[in-house]
């Protein structure tokens, strides 16, 4: 959609790059508008059941232009709330959660401050395990202001996020797979995104919608609600029309043929 991040849509999936290489994908003024504007496409869009988020080059993103930073390339208007509970800057990690299809992220290289916490938003993180992560946020006086205390809770222990948020020292994939960081590893991360893409995409859009909706209720919800608005999306689940094809599909061993959620 623009030269610093690209969008791409294929069978369903869609591929969304950032594109400094130059710059180790490093976030800028620009980088915020075009990411933003990449979520809300998404957020509207009937034809897309996955999202796998990469970044062109030697890294995924290794977090803030500083030099664009330093000239006021990155200022408080970017803190105004324009995105329901985010704001400009949240939002590129947190908009992931919100979209209604599931997002991978391919990890690879350095993820440190703003690219850990964009990567912390996607519903799956494959990485390597030669990947370099950190929270860098203290190296600069500054705190995660992106989401990613709000995202990593429950993913890491409470006294390993203290430790590694207050430090700022850098870790690898393979402790980050440990840690919770990153859900598995890959020599091969953005392949292997994909695969898991297309596995998705076979499945019903309407349950794997529903789903996200329940994953995302369970970590804020008492036992209660969640066992409320599980029995609703069931209910509306049932007797659907991709309900009814994800069944036929599997008793005749095809290949299923869904509607977009827009038409079911």
């Amino acid at each position: 959609m623009t030269e610093t991040v690209s969008l791409s849509i294929a069978d369903g999936i869609a591929d969304v790059r950032l594109n400094r290489p130059d710059k180790l994908n490093a976030v800028n003024g620009e980088v915020v508008a075009a990411l933003n504007n990449v979520i809300t496409s998404l957020a509207r869009a009937t034809d897309v059941r996955v999202v796998v988020i990469s970044g062109e080059g030697r890294a995924f993103c290794a977090g803030l232009d500083l030099a664009a930073m330093a000239k006021g390339g990155l200022g408080l208007d970017l803190l105004r709330r324009e995105f329901g509970i985010a704001n400009c800057v949240q939002h590129l990690a947190w908009g992931w959660r919100t979209l209604p299809m599931p997002v991978i992220a391919a990890v690879h290289g350095a993820a440190y401050g703003a690219g850990l916490q964009i990567a912390a938003g996607a519903d799956i993180r494959i990485g390597t395990a030669a990947s370099r992560l950190a929270v860098r946020e203290t190296n600069w006086g500054l705190v995660p202001d992106m989401a990613g205390i709000a995202l990593w809770r429950g993913l890491v222990r409470d006294d390993i996020l203290r430790e590694l948020v207050y430090s700022g020292r850098e870790f690898s994939g393979q402790d980050a797979e440990r840690l919770g960081f990153l859900t598995s590893l890959s020599e091969q991360p953005l392949e292997q995104a994909r695969e898991l893409a297309r596995t998705i995409c076979s499945r019903s859009p309407d349950a794997v919608a529903a789903a996200k909706r329940l994953i995302n209720l369970a970590s804020d919800a008492d036992a209660e609600q969640i066992l409320i608005r599980e029995a609703e999306e069931q209910v509306a689940l049932k007797g659907s029309a991709n309900q009814q094809e994800a069944v036929a599909a599997g008793l005749a061993k095809r290949a299923p043929v869904f509607r977009s959620p827009a038409a079911s």
